[in-house]
């Protein structure tokens, strides 16, 4: 997302600020993501286990920082039961 007429600058604090929102925030609560700047943009990566989890995170970080550029590179995990038992010896 580019929005020129509202840009955040965003630097080291902003960072620091976006990736405490990810860990410590209860509604995210997510420590496998990263978050990283490339010039003006902020880039969030790491694995999620669903698409609706990914667009929630990504409307959180939308919501508490307004304005800046945010390029999302979250890919999607396949979490599902085991097909066979385990054997323990």
């Amino acid at each position: 997302m580019t929005n020129t007429d509202t840009n955040r600058p965003v630097d080291e604090y902003v960072e620091a600020e976006v990736q405490r929102l990810l860990t410590e925030d209860g509604r995210i609560s997510e420590q496998g993501l990263t978050v990283s700047r490339r010039g003006h943009t902020l880039i969030l990566c790491g694995d999620v286990e669903s698409v609706q989890r990914r667009e929630e995170i990504v409307r959180l970080v939308r919501e508490q920082f307004p304005g800046i550029d945010l390029q999302v590179d979250i890919g999607l995990t396949r979490a599902g039961a085991p097909t066979e038992a385990e054997e323990l010896s």
